[in-house]
């Protein structure tokens, strides 16, 4: 334990970055940041790439040097392509072409290639790895759909105009109570329980039709060379067979039931691929973190904290702090809901986020407000409407203004860094000026609410009991 945490520990030290500094970028509790600091526990897989794109937001050569820690880089000059360093230095193998997987999404123009090697690795891991029995091109399309479904629909994020997957996901019936939604489901079992209790034929014919076939292409190129690759492409016929043929000789990342491509129902991993993908499990998934997360940045190139919506969350974060600083807050101010007008009170207390956690994916101070429980599951992830603006910025400027009155200056602005950090404001005493502080929400909260409403939120929201 702790590869990761030691490059963090010394990134951070070199290049003279606050634990808490980085736990704002990432949308988390500063402790989670100290536990990797002093190696107690170390980031998920999916993780890492949310720390690169954080240390990249915050100083890009910080971001770089981490990749090179953690990923053992023995190279004498460093390069400012992060997404480069991930590509060359993915584990090698005596036995393996390991450049060929690090080809896997040469070329890539829709979602297809990431989803399936994604759904691959989480079946694989599932199996603990063992490939004595095949994998079904059934199961594979649900796992994708699976997860496809928290990026595209929980989320909202964009896969491009053309991209069939997010056409499906739109079909599928998935009720808004279902508890996938309260973040119990990390395995997605739910989800995919939920996913394959539906009508798939089409979703199923059309990735089956293309995507095992094309993936492997680069561990086979050498007997691809003279098959046509164009319009009316013939590779896809003859890869069944092909990959089948070299199993042994070429190993490909897997081979096919059938050596016909119609007749093509499942997959077979090669055993030695298995084994390194076990082995490496970590770094692999983490380029291919990266990867998915590069191909999604350019398609939602507006969009805040992309690398936190690309994978489904294994649990909501704790509002414990953001609770006791706002009923330390009602214990010297009388404080009315701005949506209902109704009293507030420590029994009643319930905090909403005025742009909705699905779209900006974190729980800083500045975006959440006391409200009553009612008037917040009315909310649910709606955008509230303008009306509420005014309101939201005077109960924002009643919170710091009083938590400063109550706290030395030392502890006031430890809970307040969220607010300096995010909103660019230059002097920590323009957080007590009303006028000052409205400036800086509207020009942070107007753009956001633009972006939601163009990638499918409701906006205009009003509380009607």
């Amino acid at each position: 334990m702790g590869r990761a945490g030691r490059a963090l520990r010394k990134v951070l030290e070199t290049e003279n970055i606050s634990q808490s500094k980085l736990a704002s970028a990432l949308g988390v509790d500063r402790p989670i940041v100290f536990r990797w600091f002093h190696e107690k526990t170390d980031p998920a897989a999916e993780t890492v790439a949310n720390i690169v794109e954080a240390l990249r937001s915050l100083e890009p050569n910080a971001a770089t040097e981490f990749i090179h820690l953690y990923l053992g880089s023995s190279q004498s000059t460093r390069t400012d392509n992060v997404s480069e360093a991930y590509l060359q230095k993915l584990p090698e193998s005596e036995q393996l072409n390991i450049s060929a997987l690090s080809r896997l999404f040469s070329n890539t123009t829709n979602s297809y290639k990431y989803l399936f090697f994604l759904s691959l690795l989480d079946i694989l891991m599932r199996r603990q790895f063992d490939v004595l029995s095949p994998i079904s091109f059934q199961e594979i399309i649900v796992e994708m759909l699976s997860n496809a479904w928290y990026p595209h629909t929980f989320f909202k994020l964009s896969f491009g105009r053309q991209d069939r997957i997010a056409q499906k996901l739109d079909s599928l019936r998935i009720s808004s109570e279902e508890p996938i939604l309260h973040f119990k489901d990390a395995d997605k079992r739910l989800l995919r329980k939920t996913i394959a209790s539906q009508d798939l034929k089409d979703a199923v014919a059309l990735l089956r039709r293309y995507v095992p076939f094309r993936l492997i292409v680069p561990f086979l190129e050498p007997e691809l060379e003279g098959i046509s690759r164009g319009k009316g492409s013939q590779v896809d016929a003859a890869l069944p067979a092909i990959a089948n043929r070299c199993f042994e000789k070429r190993k490909p990342l897997y081979r096919f039931d059938s050596d016909k491509q119609k007749e093509c129902r499942s997959i077979v991993v090669h055993p030695e691929w298995a084994a390194y993908l076990e082995r490496h499990y970590v770094i692999v998934r983490s380029w291919l973190a990266w990867e998915w997360m590069n191909y999604m940045q350019k398609r939602n190139p507006s969009t805040p904290a992309i690398s936190s919506k690309l994978f489904p969350p294994t649990k909501r974060g704790s509002l414990g702090k953001q609770t006791d600083y706002w009923k330390a807050v009602l214990k010297s101010k009388e404080i009315r809901c701005i949506y209902s007008s109704q009293l507030i009170d420590n029994r009643n207390i319930s905090l909403d986020h005025y742009l909705p956690w699905s779209f900006v994916a974190h729980d800083r101070i500045w975006n959440l407000i006391p409200t009553l429980r009612e008037v917040n599951s009315s909310k649910s992830n709606q955008i509230p409407s303008r009306i509420y603006f005014e309101s939201f910025v005077e109960l924002q400027h009643t919170g710091l203004t009083t938590t400063h009155k109550m706290l030395t200056e030392k502890q006031w602005i430890q809970k307040v860094e969220p607010y300096i950090v995010d909103m660019g404001i230059n002097e920590k005493k323009d957080l007590l000026d009303v006028d000052k502080l409205h400036n800086a929400y509207d020009k942070l909260i107007s753009p956001l609410s633009s972006i939601a409403s163009s990638q499918g939120f409701s906006t205009e929201w009003t509380y009607v009991k």
